[in-house]
């Protein structure tokens, strides 16, 4: 009979030992966020320039990136608020950081309003964590513009970095090659030959602002 007690009590410490290591291993963790921005992309249309707003953060859990189920963007003082998910995510990985988000911020005006955002992480363990950011959404260059005659490009543009974006003739994407020169013979370029039509994407990095053209046909 001493013998079943002690051999009870013994089960008894080990069991309630092997639910603590349990709980302390698989204690949950709140996720991070390093980094977040929003970025202003112009888009050219007969009325003028269109925006067209992107939203991303450096993300971070403990359990894994595959462990994050929610990303949200609110502006509190509008009372907005996006909800983004998991499955709809845009993954882009650069320096071994992993950035999540979405190139499909909207609202019902078109125009986002300035100010201070709040971009809030949820894991599917519940644990959220959220980042401040400002937006100011300042374009402090023109519109650019491309033209292309006879193999020969031109391009106006007093953004930081030009880039030209190549397609082929089924308009799917080829390559982006950046411009070193507003003006020149496309064969410098080296294209691919399957390229058939390009636009101009102009960017200024430093405010987090874009400006993409419409396409012209290279051949």
């Amino acid at each position: 009979m001493r013998v079943f007690y002690k051999t009870t009590r013994f089960l008894a410490v080990f069991f309630c030992l092997s639910i603590l290591v349990l709980l302390f291993s698989c204690t949950n963790s709140k996720p991070e966020i390093t980094y977040g921005f929003l970025q202003l992309v112009l888009y050219q249309s007969d009325t003028g320039p269109r925006e067209n707003y992107s939203f991303f953060i450096i993300a971070h859990d403990d359990d894994g990136i595959e462990n994050l189920d929610e990303l949200y963007l609110f502006h509190d003082r509008e009372q907005l608020r996006w909800q983004i998910k998991s499955n709809e995510w845009v993954y882009h990985t650069q320096d071994g950081r992993n950035w999540i988000g979405t190139r499909s911020i909207t609202t019902a005006d078109g125009a986002l309003p300035r100010g201070t955002y709040r971009a809030v992480l949820v894991n599917k363990a519940g644990e959220s964590t959220e980042r401040h950011f400002t937006f100011d959404g300042n374009v402090r260059f023109p519109f650019p513009e491309i033209e292309v005659n006879d193999r020969a490009y031109m391009v106006r543009s007093s953004w930081p970095v030009n880039r030209l974006v190549c397609y082929d003739n089924t308009g799917n994407y080829i390559s982006t090659v950046e411009l070193q020169s507003l003006s020149g013979n496309l064969s410098d370029l080296r294209l691919s030959a399957n390229a058939r039509s390009v636009a101009l994407w102009a960017e200024d990095t430093a405010n987090f602002c874009g400006a993409f053209t419409n396409v012209v046909p290279i051949n």
